[in-house]
């Protein structure tokens, strides 16, 4: 009798765990399970994060910059940033050393070619090298969150290269 109530009570144990919630799907990867290569993927708040730094035009610290582009596109299966992303690196890194306060959240994506686990993996490399990138400018671990959507988040709908070539991308977000 002792034993089938203890097997009863296990198994109906396992099968709540079975029921528990996974999470919002929306919220992409969990970014603190990866080998990022000494990139902190964690940000103070709870989106990643800070609050209360805008994000705009100015001269700090470390000179002018323009903070309009947000957005770093790639060559098809490529994480090398190209001449225009880094002018957009340099701006984003220079305003993160100057404004030691503010935070950004690098979304990696990819175009739809794939599967759907390559990229994901695909879009938190491009992420990532946009964090080595402007912690190369001056940025901290503590002012830069990764998260990767792959081709969950597509900028232009379409099945062309056109459509392609604007999806496969990392945005700078606040």
């Amino acid at each position: 009798m002792n034993k089938n109530l203890v097997l009863i009570a296990a198994l109906a144990g396992l099968t709540l765990a079975g029921c528990a919630s996974k999470g919002s799907k929306d919220a992409g990867p969990n970014p603190g399970a990866y080998d990022n290569g000494g990139i902190s993927t964690s940000g103070s708040g709870a989106d990643g994060v800070g609050a209360g730094s805008a994000i705009g035009s100015g001269t700090g610290a470390a000179g002018a910059y323009s903070l309009d582009s947000k957005t770093i596109y790639f060559a098809f299966d490529q994480t090398d940033i190209d001449s225009a992303g880094q002018t957009v690196v340099d701006n984003y890194g220079r305003y993160l050393s100057s404004t030691p306060a503010a935070k950004v959240r690098l979304e990696g994506h990819a175009d739809e070619r794939g599967s759907a686990e390559y990229n994901i993996a695909l879009g938190e490399r491009r992420a990532i090298s946009v964090a080595r990138a402007l912690k190369a400018v001056g940025a901290t671990d503590a002012q830069i969150s990764v998260v990767s959507y792959g081709e969950e988040r597509p900028a232009a709908p379409g099945h062309d290269e056109a459509a392609w070539a604007k999806n496969r991308r990392v945005e700078i977000a606040q």
